[in-house]
């Protein structure tokens, strides 16, 4: 028994360490196979990146979200890489049954780790087999978060876990027999019962069973890895590799998700110039060895969790998206082309070939076939080319996306798959103009008239005319923006939009009434290009946004020094109602050369009502829900100011929506979606309205214009089919806030706000 033993242990272990080395070696040269990235965005600050992986990994930071899969997961995880030393002790029991490790082998803190983390590890793996078998797509069909997933992979990964869990505390009876406990001890708290079980069994029988266990876990052991080594596309297994240095890689250093601004397109590791584009340049994405090597470890890293899946508002809805099966289908395309790319296949822009037909003749034939697949295409577009297995990606995936980042802010491992979204759809807008009609109207009106409706720019002040006091309008009424305390940026939904407009009266009257010096552009500025640049279109939202820039710049009195200081008298205080454009102003145009301190209206007004500035008296009575706007929220942090001003309302009730704050559920328009027409499935809004109509509210509330248009379009839509009561109401923030400052007239005729003398509370910060 022992020679056999140690035969196979051996034989397994040679290979499966040869075989996984040459897997390591592959997959760096597939990741390699990427575009470069932007010199020091991937590797600047070291220590944070470091440090970011051990809080995220030893925390579980994204994991512990979900309760008891996090903590199992936890323990499975951490005994993975913990109880290493207990394969070492293995490998010495098949020589000497009775061995263990040198110096700490019989150390009570070292026996009592063993014996916690390998039972806490075994019950670990338990639990998620019982939540996979809960959770199956037999049992939950689309709602399941492992629809989709390689199922007979995950049920490999996790027997071998639980049989090496199983060994580990075999072998701990075992060798609490043969030391002969004969009584309870710290050292085998939890492998007691097996000590007693096995007591009886004379000492041959006893090394036996040792060497069948000890094997059983090195062969167990050795058989998954070499499995995964000729599986390097194997992602539910690879994550635990891989996961390390794709975290370390992450788009921000210091661990914030890869949302707010969209990256820059670059082209060969370079920011490309739109001024001058280079001759080489690509635009987007048409290929797979075009993304860039950290979204090829991307793809490689996920481990087909279903999270992502679970919170897109899109797949919840009916639609082909899902960021799970996206991200699979993009590697395994990628690992199947793979052999081309290496033997230096690959087309030019002009679909040209670049290696000749001698350094492909090695190349397999299906890797020869993947490599002719379109990225981006219909079965049908293909068939008519004589390709039946169709586009990698199909458009209808492509473009049901809203960018809200639900994906991106659930996925445990930090992909960035709003990135890799939006770098397809510049190729499909850039080069193919290729993408939904209706948005076509929309990137027309943005050229010609400067915003998503094609209105004219007078129409921009028209709102101004609406209020009982005055807008002072810069470069009009006031020179620059030294003379105010902020730029109130009222975006062209604000602006233009009906619904939109009474947020931006309700706002312009609370700062009106807590004394608060603004302004506002004089009509001249543009849409800031979110829709544009989020659609695809990255030369549209650079030639708006250096045209705000030029504008805002100027507005600020930019080279107007204090000579004192040399630094600009006017601070760049800019406050917006428009999430979007709070997102582009803030995160986006610093690419543009403009670094302005932007803050959301409801940071404002929740800094002005702690100030005693705007003191809501008058009792707005009923039951409230808020619905998290995706670009407030999880783009930008900001949860808690339209909470603590709804807070401050007195007469209501406010109760939360089952998905909300981080796994908030979008509106429908993010990602230019407000601009194209929703035909596959649910309506994202309608879905949205049903959870927040199964409160029975009387008032739904948000603080984002599209967000607004969106539930109130949905909200109307169910009065008129009888589902939803006449008298709800969907508000903005400001306009709760509003309803409640304003005190019925008194004889008295005193100001219902402003007179409180409080304390100064901080002011709200930026967003970063």
């Amino acid at each position: 028994m022992q020679l056999a033993a140690i035969i196979v242990s051996l034989v397994l272990a040679v290979v499966g360490v040869a075989l996984f080395g040459r897997a390591i070696a592959q997959i760096y040269r597939f990741v390699r196979l990427g575009q470069d990235v932007p010199a020091g965005t991937r590797t600047d600050d070291w220590k944070s990146r470091t440090l970011t992986v051990a809080r995220e990994f030893l925390g579980h930071t994204r994991m512990n979200r979900w309760a008891v899969v996090g903590v199992a997961h936890w323990f499975v995880a951490v005994g993975f890489f913990s109880l290493v030393l207990t394969l070492v002790n293995a490998f010495g029991q098949l020589f000497r049954a009775d061995w263990v490790l040198p110096l700490i082998g019989h150390w009570l803190p070292y026996e009592m780790f063993v014996e916690f983390i390998g039972t806490m590890t075994t019950l670990g793996i338990l639990t998620l087999i019982v939540i996979r078998q809960l959770s199956r797509p037999g049992r939950a069909g689309r709602k399941s978060r492992f629809a989709g997933s390689n199922t007979g992979q995950a049920y490999f990964v996790e027997s071998v876990i639980l049989i090496i869990g199983l060994a580990i505390m075999t072998l701990r009876g075992l060798e609490g027999a043969l030391a002969g406990v004969g009584h309870y001890e710290a050292a085998y708290f939890a492998s007691y019962p097996l000590v007693s079980a096995f007591s009886g069994l004379d000492t041959g029988t006893l090394q036996n069973l040792v060497y069948l266990t000890a094997m059983i876990k090195i062969g167990t052991s050795f058989v998954w890895m070499i499995t995964v080594s000729l599986m390097t596309d194997m992602g539910v297994a690879w994550h635990r590799f891989l996961a390390f240095p794709n975290i370390w890689f992450k788009r921000n250093a210091t661990g914030e998700t890869a949302l707010g601004a969209l990256l820059p397109m670059t082209s060969g590791g370079k920011p490309i110039d739109f001024t001058d584009p280079g001759e080489d340049d690509i635009f987007g994405v048409s290929q797979v060895e075009q993304f860039s090597w950290k979204g090829l470890l991307d793809f490689s890293t996920c481990t087909e969790c279903g999270r992502c899946q679970s919170q897109c508002p899109a797949w919840n809805t009916g639609k082909p998206l899902s960021p799970k099966l996206l991200i699979m289908s993009l590697r395994d395309h990628a690992h199947a082309k793979a052999p081309y790319l290496l033997a230096g296949g690959g087309k030019t822009m002009e679909g040209e070939e670049k290696a000749s037909e001698e350094q492909l003749k090695d190349v397999p034939a299906a890797a020869l076939a993947e490599a002719e697949r379109p990225l981006i295409g219909t079965v049908e577009a293909a068939s008519d080319s004589g390709f039946a297995a169709g586009g990698v990606i199909d458009p209808d995936v492509l473009w049901s996306c809203t960018t809200c980042g639900a994906c991106v802010e659930q996925c445990p491992v930090d992909i960035e798959h709003v990135d890799h979204i939006v770098d397809m759809r510049r190729y499909q807008v850039m080069i193919e103009s290729a993408f939904p009609s209706e948005a076509g109207t929309m990137l027309k009106n943005l050229e010609k008239k400067g915003n998503p409706w094609g209105l004219a720019k007078k129409q921009r002040l028209e709102w101004t005319k609406e209020v009982d006091f005055e807008v002072p309008v810069v470069g009009k009424d006031i020179e620059d923006l030294s003379e105010v305390d902020y730029l109130y940026w009222v975006g062209c939904a604000g602006a233009l939009e009906d619904r939109a407009k009474k947020t931006t009266k309700a706002f312009a009257e609370l700062l009106h009434i807590a004394g608060v010096k603004f302004a506002i552009m004089g009509g001249d500025e543009k849409c800031t290009g979110d829709s544009a640049r989020r659609l695809g279109n990255e030369p549209l939202f650079q030639e708006l946004g250096m045209e705000n820039v030029a504008a805002l710049n100027m507005a600020f009195g930019e080279d107007d020094e204090d000579e004192s200081t040399k630094k600009p008298k006017s601070a760049k205080k800019i406050v917006a109602t428009c999430p979007h454009c709070l997102n582009t102003l803030g995160n986006e145009y610093p690419q543009l050369g403009g670094d302005y301190e932007v803050i959301h209206h409801t940071q404002l007004l929740q800094h002005l009502v702690d100030e005693g500035k705007l003191v809501p008296v008058t009792p707005v009575e009923g039951l409230i829900t808020y619905h998290d706007p995706c670009y407030l929220g999880r783009h930008n942090k900001i949860y808690t100011p339209p909470r603590e001003i709804i807070g401050k309302v007195p007469g209501l009730r406010n109760e939360e929506m089952h998905r909300h704050k981080e796994r908030g559920f979008c509106c429908g328009a993010g990602g230019a979606r407000m601009w194209m027409e929703e035909r596959i499935g649910k309506r994202i809004n309608n879905e949205r309205v049903d959870e927040a109509l199964s409160l029975n509210p009387d008032i739904v509330s948000t603080a984002c214009p599209f967000c607004l248009v969106m539930l109130t379009d949905s909200v109307n839509g169910k009065k008129n089919d009888g589902k939803a009561k006449e008298s709800i109401q969907v508000v903005d923030v400001a306009q709760l806030l509003l309803d409640s400052v304003k005190t019925p007239a008194t004889d008295d005729d005193e100001p219902p706000a402003g007179s409180a003398d409080t304390a100064s509370e901080p002011e709200p910060q930026p967003v970063k």
